[in-house]
């Protein structure tokens, strides 16, 4: 059976307009226990130089144009871009395609969505090529596509996350961009009684991928997977501590408890009654999209800390390359997948044809980021400040059922806000429900 997680892949989210924010929905994945679903053997050696035709499944706006770079440069080896679907969609298509011995040979998944395909045995272990490439990428940023100390997809795309905020409000009001949660914490309050309208947030119980990158921040761990057992920890100390700061200012009315991407919270963002937003590399597109007339009224800063003086961030969306494990044509995939995550005209032209935060340091830095984006002119040194903040980031490891977490982290904050209910509650009911699902699947679970 196949189980895949993913939220929406909304244009408007692409970083500059792209991230992953919304609740994953369920395909029905258990625990398969034929061989055919066991994650794949490393992938076999063969002639990377070899003539190849190869097919890549992916939704990432404008990859057609990168492709063609290297089509024009590989005669003897061209790959085929086919925008099969996105979402739960693609992920079923690659689940069929894989059963019936056609899978393509490259697909393009996100980060969390990884463990869904490789639990069904349809990506192959890349830890060979993983030798070649990791050091192109921060520690924190490789994690996201390791699984059981094997590596089966290397990263393409990233959405560090930081803090954006309105530096003409602040100003006007006489506040202090807040460099720890201490502060955030105390800056709400001040807003509150500065301007009764106003709010220095909101907490949205509608993006569980949001509440996960600020785990990730805290130093949350929620899953682990030791040679097919399962340790799930979303109940862990960072994430009670993490739930409890957000809930005590929510349900005091310090914060709002509303969720983002409304017509209420567009509207909040455009007049002022939202001074902040946690957000990730991409959110100056989706300012540009649902707050025109703020334009150079924002500016980006890393975004909080739980202590002093140590720099961490989050991650909030992403996705990988991975390679099928039935491809006859693996070495050659390797090579192009090598090409497509760390050559540096690849990475330039993705920035500038598909509008993506390159995974690869070096893409960071490109020419195509030299300019601000359009939101944000009156920070020039956006990009530059952004790669510092990258370099800071880490993640988790995510679970097969990352759809149910997702659908429950909604179900149970909603619930939580409208009841001004424990936040630490509802993370023990989250961390029950995922074990729940996760053994009626058939998965060994070892609780921590």
């Amino acid at each position: 059976m196949v189980h895949s997680i993913t939220g929406p892949t909304a244009f408007d989210r692409r970083l500059f307009l792209r991230g992953v924010a919304g609740a994953g929905l369920a395909l029905g994945l258990a625990a398969c226990s034929s061989d055919d679903d066991e994650p794949a053997a490393a992938a076999p050696a063969g002639d990377p130089d070899a003539p190849a035709k190869l097919t890549f499944w992916t939704w990432t706006t404008g990859i057609d144009k990168v492709v063609a770079i290297w089509n024009q440069k590989n005669p003897t080896q061209q790959v085929t871009v086919s925008a099969q679907a996105q979402g739960e969609e693609l992920l079923t298509k690659i689940v069929t395609a894989h059963r019936a011995g056609n899978p393509p040979d490259l697909i393009h998944a996100e980060y969390q969505a990884l463990p869904v395909l490789i639990t069904n045995g349809v990506t192959a272990d890349l830890s060979g090529l993983a030798t070649e490439v990791k050091g192109a990428f921060t520690d924190g940023t490789w994690g996201l596509t390791s699984f059981g100390g094997k590596t089966y997809a290397i990263p393409q795309d990233i959405g560090p996350m930081m803090l954006y905020y309105r530096s003409d409000l602040f100003e006007q009001l006489g506040l202090t961009v807040p460099k720890t949660w201490d502060e955030f914490g105390a800056l709400a309050e001040q807003v509150r009684s500065k301007d009764s309208k106003r709010y220095l947030a909101t907490f949205s119980s509608g993006d569980p991928g949001w509440f996960a990158g600020l785990a990730e921040q805290a130093g949350a761990n929620w899953w682990a997977n030791d040679n097919g057992t399962w340790t799930v920890s979303i109940n862990d100390e960072p994430t009670k501590k993490l739930a409890s700061f957000w809930g005590d200012l929510v349900n005091a009315g310090t914060l709002q408890g509303k969720p983002m991407y409304t017509p209420e919270w567009n509207k909040a963002m455009s007049d002022g009654t939202l001074l902040a937003w946690p957000s990730a590399i991409w959110g100056a597109g989706v300012l540009q999209g649902v707050a025109p007339t703020t334009k150079g009224k924002w500016s980006m800063v890393p975004m909080p800390q739980w202590e002093a003086g140590t720099p961490v961030t989050g991650f909030w969306g992403g996705s990988a390359t991975a390679i099928a494990a039935k491809s006859k044509q693996s070495a050659q995939a390797q090579k192009f997948v090598k090409w497509l995550n760390t050559d540096p005209e690849a990475l330039e032209a993705f920035v500038s044809f598909g509008g993506i935060y390159p995974a690869a340091t070096a893409g960071q830095t490109t020419p195509a980021l030299a300019k601000a984006p359009a939101m944000m002119p009156n920070q020039p040194a956006f990009f530059t400040d952004a790669a510092a903040i990258a370099k800071t980031a880490r993640g988790f490891t995510w679970a097969p059922n990352v759809n149910v977490t997702y659908s429950q982290y909604s179900d149970l904050f909603a619930k939580a806000i409208q009841s001004k209910g424990d936040f630490g509650a509802a993370v023990d009911q989250l961390q029950a429900a995922s074990v729940a699902d996760l053994k009626k699947q058939g998965f060994e679970i070892k609780e921590s």
